[in-house]
This record gives C-alpha cells, sequence and structure tokens, in this order.
C-alpha cells in the first residue's frame, strides 16, 4: 500500500528564500533531526521562519508531510548554492532523532518505506540514495551513524523497494559484500558513495593509482573502513592536537599545527573530503577549516563559533580514546 503524503507546501511568496531553482531530482538525501519535534512541527517551522534552510519531506512515527516542492530545491544539503546535494537531490528529514526511543525507530521505519516508494516512483535504485554527510561533511543523519547502521539502513531501503517492485541497486555487491564488480557507466567515485567507503581506500585496496581508469567486469574489494562510525578502529590514527586558539584572521594562520586540525577532522568527517591529495590539508586556518570546526561545534553541542579551542580540543580527544 502506498504511503500517503500530506502536502503543506510553503508559499510561492517564499520560493526565492526557500526554494528558487526549479529542479529535476537525481538523488534523495537523508537526514536526522537535531531535535524532538514531530514531521507537523518540522514543516510548520520550516516554512514559516526566515532561514533559507529547507527540506522537502518530513517524516514522523505517523505520517510524511511535504513541504517543498520536487520540482525545486531546497537548501538542505550545506553544499553550496551550485551544490549537487542542494540542487539536485530531495531532502527526508527523520523526526524525533535527539532522543531516539520508540517514537525514532517507528520514524526511521515509515522514513525507509517512503524513500523505498520515491525510488519506485522514479525507477531508480538505491544507489541513489545518499546521506547528508555525502555532500558536506556533516555528521548528519548523526543517529543512524553514531549507531553504526548505515549500511543495514540501505539494505533495508532496497529490501523495501523490492517489495515495491522496485529496480535491484546496480551497486550491490558481491554475494561475500567484499567486492564489487564494475559495470558500464560506473565511476570510482559512485561506487565509493554506493559502498560507504572513501575513494582513496577503494585506490588502496585495489592498487588504483588514476581513480579515473577503471574497467568493465574489473572485480574491486570493497571491504574496509565506512563513514559510518565517528571513532577510528584503534589509537595509531590519534592526532596530537595543539592546545592554542584558533580562528580566521588576516593574514591567515599557517602551520603544522593546523594541519593536526584538519587530519583530526578529515578523519572524523567534518572536513571536506573531495578527493584530494591528504583530503585537501593545506595548513591554512581559513573559512573552510572554520566551517569545519563549526559543523562539529554544532554536531557535538558547542557553541558554534568556528574557533579551535580547549572546549573543541577537548571534544575531539574524547572521539580518539
Amino acid at each position: 500500500m502506498a504511503i500517503k503524503v500530506v502536502k503543506n507546501l510553503v508559499s510561492k511568496s517564499k520560493y526565492g528564500l526557500k526554494c528558487p531553482n526549479p529542479m529535476k531530482a537525481e538523488y534523495i538525501t537523508i537526514h536526522n533531526t537535531a531535535n524532538d519535534a514531530s514531521a507537523a512541527n518540522e514543516i510548520s517551522y520550516m516554512k514559516n521562519n526566515s532561514s533559507s534552510t529547507s527540506f522537502h519531506f518530513a517524516v514522523d512515527d505517523k505520517q510524511v508531510i511535504q513541504g517543498i516542492p520536487t520540482n525545486r530545491n531546497a537548501w538542505h544539503a550545506g553544499d553550496g548554492t551550485n551544490g549537487t546535494g542542494n540542487r539536485k537531490s530531495i531532502g527526508v528529514e527523520i523526526c524525533y532523532s535527539k532522543s531516539g526511543g520508540a517514537r525514532y525507530k517507528a520514524a526511521e521505519k515509515l522514513a525507509i518505506k517512503f524513500v523505498a516508494q520515491l525510488l519506485k516512483e522514479r525507477g531508480w535504485g538505491v544507489e541513489r540514495v545518499r546521506k547528508h554527510q555525502d555532500w558536506n561533511g556533516k555528521y548528519c543523519p548523526h543517529r543512524i551513524l553514531s549507531e553504526g547502521r548505515w549500511n543495514q539502513v540501505k539494505a533495508a531501503i532496497e529490501k523495501e523497494l523490492k517489495a515495491f517492485g522496485g529496480k535491484a541497486n546496480i551497486f550491490s555487491s558481491s554475494s561475500s559484500g567484499s567486492t564489487y564488480t564494475v559495470k558500464k557507466g560506473d565511476t570510482l567515485s559512485e561506487i565509493a558513495k554506493a559502498e560507504g567507503v572513501r575513494v582513496a581506500n577503494l585506490q588502496r585496496w585495489n592498487n588504483i593509482k588514476d581513480p579515473n581508469k577503471i574497467t568493465v567486469g574489473q572485480k574491486l574489494k570493497v571491504k574496509g573502513s565506512s563513514f559510518s562510525s565517528t571513532k577510528p578502529n584503534n589509537k595509531k590514527n590519534f592526532y596530537e592536537l595543539p592546545s592554542s586558539v584558533f580562528a580566521v584572521t588576516s593574514p591567515m594562520r599557517k602551520g603544522s599545527d593546523v594541519k593536526q586540525i584538519q587530519k583530526a577532522l578529515a578523519a572524523l568527517y567534518f572536513y571536506p573530503d573531495k578527493g584530494a591529495k591528504n583530503n585537501g590539508i593545506d595548513g591554512v586556518y581559513g573559512p573552510k577549516t572554520a566551517d569545519a570546526v563549526r559543523r562539529f561545534q554544532l554536531m557535538h553541542g558547542l557553541s558554534a563559533d568556528g574557533i579551535y579551542g580547549p572546549k573543541t580540543r577537548a571534544k575531539i580527544e574524547a572521539l580518539f580514546k
């Protein structure tokens, strides 16, 4: 039975703020809310506030409510004005994410079915599903990630999609779950996202020097570290963090201390990873680093000022212990 969607769409007078661009969606992005509000409250607040932040659907334990038309973009992915997440993906917020419990579990279950329904309607496979983290590094959907269940959630979506009669995941691994056979049109980046691993890891595990050179029929090892966990697997990944305070200044501060901050944030998936060498770590405390610090602070209950100081250092170090 199809899931009924209750429409409570933003006023067209607010399109310029909330959803200014026509959109032909290519992905679905899953979020966890940062509070325990219902879908009705989430959509009402999103529609009526003066912030540009917006999303298409909110799902709680009882219903799905739509706030933005799916043929308009929404500002939910944090990857910029022209970012793929913001401009080409449908944003789905799972409610009651802060405290979890029975209401959250029911909301997540309904969201899984609803995302499968969206995929079926569009003739898509589960490879079109993304987490917020994929677009800008933010630790979201935070509850799913902190519980290490991203791959489990994707598998549940695929199971529901198959029940709907939808297409199979073109990025499914072999039955062993440790290899993937390259198909026509695949890119290493898309395979990495679908498998929840880094492009750099795929290159290392498969001795690939040029990420643009993979061949149809090639079997890739895909087993290894995923985005699902905040904590490194062992203390060898610990970074000696500086005790100094860092903020964006003019001229911008540079040095090995800043690199250590960037490396630690990259290990926790907050520092942008665009596939560049060393994750784009440049040792410069500029807007990019400050934004990564700000997002880290926001997700860990700190004052989100983008300034690296004692409290931020302590919170980062605690995640590596």
